[in-house]
């Protein structure tokens, strides 16, 4: 760039016209040209160029293959002098760039991520966390059944923490046959079934709980389990021919829900009924003692359990004499 500033113009100056000699419009004009070209005929001082200031190399190499660019420049006011020679900065890659980038695709899934319930299914974990309503019956006994197909021999572990097919205020949103549906699943299982109550095993959910593989029936140390009877749906403006259908019908699967709970607990169907003729609420102590469940979950009852005596470790301990025939 300063070579191209430090050149000489092609033409020499010559000498200085007299003002008494300059005749006419055309002896004015070549004296101009000859003061212009004095002016640029003499050297002005440029500093040296940084090799590693980025605007002045690219402002030289201009200078250097095409002057015309800095020569020929149309004044613009509004805009810093030689800037117009970089390009305009892009903020935003455009998609296809960022399909190209290497960095982005390094890491990137090549198929959305999977949903919870999907990673789940990975353990052999089936989690009944809503009302029994039919959009839960269906996916439930979907992972049921594809479970047994990938491995009949592996449990299943069926945690449980639903209201069954009411709500918490009792109000009923699906019916029956939705808490029967999955049990009918689970006695088609060819797998042992762990069942697991955190948080609320109500009604039909209280059922799931204790069909499950005896001896594998657990409940968390704060859940809680309610066995109670059927619900009438209401009957808004229905026959009453209608309404003693559904009643019979109510009657029918309170009858079978019985029959099922005395059959997994061990107790008898009259006792199960007395308890059912009110919400029967239990926790986790009162659950095993009624046959729900057979362990209560806690950490550290391993550990608890294998360093307690055994009874006549305790009575020798205490003193207490075991006599024969006692």
């Amino acid at each position: 760039m300063s070579s191209f500033l430090h050149a000489p113009m092609a033409y020499t100056i010559a000498p200085s016209v007299s003002s008494q000699s300059v005749r006419g419009p055309m002896t004015m004009r070549l004296s101009c040209c000859r003061a212009f070209a004095a002016r640029n005929a003499a050297k002005i001082p440029i500093p040296p160029i940084n090799p590693k200031d980025p605007f002045l190399s690219k402002l030289a190499s201009v200078a250097a293959s095409s002057p015309e660019t800095i020569l020929n420049r149309a004044v613009n006011p509004d805009t810093p002098p030689y800037l117009d020679l970089f390009d305009s900065p892009k903020l935003m890659a455009t998609p296809a760039q960022v399909e190209r980038s290497v960095s982005y695709n390094e890491h990137r899934p090549k198929s959305p991520p999977p949903d919870l319930p999907s990673l789940l299914l990975h353990g052999r974990i089936v989690y009944i966390g809503m009302p029994l309503v039919p959009a839960v019956t269906e996916l439930v006994v979907a992972e049921l059944m594809y479970l047994q197909w990938m491995d009949p021999k592996q449990p299943i572990y069926l945690y449980i923490n639903s209201t069954g097919t009411t709500r918490d205020d009792g109000e009923t949103v699906g019916m029956e046959t939705e808490g029967f549906a999955i049990y009918d699943a689970l006695m088609q299982l060819q797998n042992e079934v762990h069942t697991v109550a955190v948080g609320a095993a109500i009604g039909q959910a209280c059922l799931l709980l204790s069909a499950g593989t005896k001896g594998n029936r657990f409940m968390m140390p704060h859940a809680k389990a309610m066995i109670q009877q059927p619900r009438v749906p209401s009957a808004g403006l229905m026959p009453a021919s209608d309404v003693l259908i559904r009643a019979k019908e109510v009657i029918t699967n309170r009858d079978t829900l019985v029959e099922l709970l005395a059959k997994h607990t061990g107790n008898s169907a009259e006792t199960v009924a007395n308890v059912m003729r009110r919400p029967f609420y239990m926790d986790a102590n009162r659950a095993k003692e009624f046959g729900v469940i057979d362990k209560i979950l806690w950490r550290g009852q391993e550990k608890v359990m294998a360093e307690v005596a055994a009874p006549e470790e305790w009575d020798k301990n205490a003193g207490i004499k075991v006599m024969d025939g006692f």
